[in-house]
């Protein structure tokens, strides 16, 4: 089984990123050899007979393989947000993309109102180089309506072999819907970004979690002490827009920056899924020198975790907004090659107990975004905002919830928060960047450039 946090291809708001058979008697088998509760018994027969019903009733033909399928999604779906059933396709689909590569445009998506909405396109994919923005509505897909499409056929439609053509319509604020044509290709996606910016101050943007981050990181790491002579005067972990991704990659990362401890716990319904997890004594990478975290509403899951990590070992100073607050674990269980379920397992504590899941992480110090770089007429939504979405079971240790102490705008109080334009994250012109490489170039002034760890 895998654990995963907030995969690309989670349900409402879960950053999708697009380019991206069980049978009757596989139920009726459960506990093979022992007489099923009468009321399992009882349970079964009523999915029979509707089943049965719509098979010799509805306007149109339907297999029993498609309606099976749709109920287990069905099932699945009206648990909580992230828990879902994959056919076989889909699974395959989802390895990919934790694998770093998959097929399609590369763009991540959110469902709004039912129809497909642009959370962010990838860097470098034919949907960032044609200009698609956040916000953006994807009303038709070769001339066929989105509406009330669900995520998976979304993605079906929009991926592709590499040269295929796909046709969006586009609607964007208030502008009259668009056609646009973009060519599919192969989406590479490189998780880790790196550059020295002043004062040897290294800038690292974690896109998201996969299989190929950690090694991601601990290169471009090495890359930026190269460059600045062997010693960072300070680092920028930028995480906003991260919609997460594998719990072993971030506790990964998370163990790059802090000498042994918790970086994250599980706790779950009957115990065999609580879990801990900590850093290997002598990790981390950058001893001595100061970090600053970025985050933002759009900062989930994996991405979390490493944010709450550093915070609760004083690792790093956290600056932005208020993050997603997904705090729940999904585990992929396979289904012997008939797809697999998306199953929520557990909730995630940061190391000093706080529950992640419907509160997000608070930043130290809150740097609110300009309106100028706001992408216009897209509010941001939280995971208890979710239909369904699971409720805060509290803390594993009283008094350790975390609020704000300070804001670079003069208060406390979180304001209606618009997604930052993605173009202009880690640039001059990315006022929250800024405000994280002020604070760092400040504390290399007041103690000469000099760290010692």
């Amino acid at each position: 089984m895998i654990k995963i946090s907030r995969l690309h291809c989670a349900a409402v708001r879960a950053a999708t990123v697009l380019l991206m058979a069980v049978t009757l008697y596989g139920c009726d088998s459960a506990g093979a050899g022992s007489s099923a509760p009468a009321g399992n018994v009882a349970d079964l027969d009523l999915f029979r007979d509707a089943l049965k019903q719509v098979e010799k009733s509805y306007v149109e033909p339907v297999t029993s393989d498609e309606l099976v399928k749709d109920a287990l999604k069905g099932m699945l779906t009206r648990l909580d947000p992230h828990s879902d059933y994959m056919d076989q396709e889909q699974y395959q689909q989802m390895t990919a993309v934790t694998r770093g590569q998959f097929g399609g445009i590369g763009v991540e998506l959110t469902l709004e109102s039912r129809v497909p909405e642009v959370i962010a396109p990838i860097d470098g994919t034919p949907a960032a180089e044609a200009g698609v923005e956040p916000g953006d509505r994807i009303t038709k897909i070769d001339a066929q309506s989105t509406t009330g499409m669900d995520v998976e056929e979304i993605v079906k439609r929009l991926r592709g072999a590499p040269g295929t053509k796909v046709n969006l319509t586009i609607s964007r604020n208030d502008k009259a819907p668009f056609d646009l044509t973009l060519v599919r290709t192969i989406i590479h996606v490189v998780s880790v970004k790196s550059d020295l910016k002043g004062d040897d101050i290294g800038y690292l943007r974690i896109a998201a979690f996969t299989e190929s981050t950690p090694a991601e990181l601990a290169n471009a790491i090495s890359r930026l002490k190269d460059r600045a002579h062997g010693r960072l005067n300070g680092l920028i972990l930028d995480l906003r827009n991260d919609p997460g991704g594998l719990l072993d990659a971030a506790v990964e990362v998370s163990g790059d920056f802090i000498d042994g401890g918790v970086v994250v716990s599980t706790r779950g319904r009957t115990g065999q899924d609580d879990h801990v997890y900590r850093a290997p004594a002598t990790g981390d990478l950058l001893r001595g020198t100061p970090v600053v975290v970025l985050i933002n509403s759009a900062t989930a899951s994996a991405a979390e975790i490493v944010a709450g990590a550093l915070q609760d070992h004083h690792r790093a100073t956290v600056m932005g907004t208020r993050s997603f607050g997904k705090g729940s674990v999904q585990t992929i269980i396979p289904l012997e090659g008939q797809g697999a379920l998306r199953l929520t397992t557990a909730l995630y504590f940061t190391p000093s107990g706080r529950s992640i899941q419907g509160q997000g992480i608070a930043p130290d110090i809150i740097v609110s975004l300009p309106k100028s770089q706001q992408v216009a007429n897209a509010l941001v939504t939280y995971e208890s905002d979710l239909y369904r979405a699971l409720k805060n079971t509290g803390s594993l240790a009283p008094g350790s919830t975390k609020t704000p102490s300070a804001s670079l705008q003069g208060g406390t109080a979180e304001a209606a928060e618009h997604p930052i334009k993605p173009l202009i994250i880690g640039t001059s012109g990315d006022a929250q960047f800024a405000a994280a490489l002020d604070y760092l170039q400040r504390a290399v002034r007041r103690e000469g450039g000099v760290h010692h760890g």
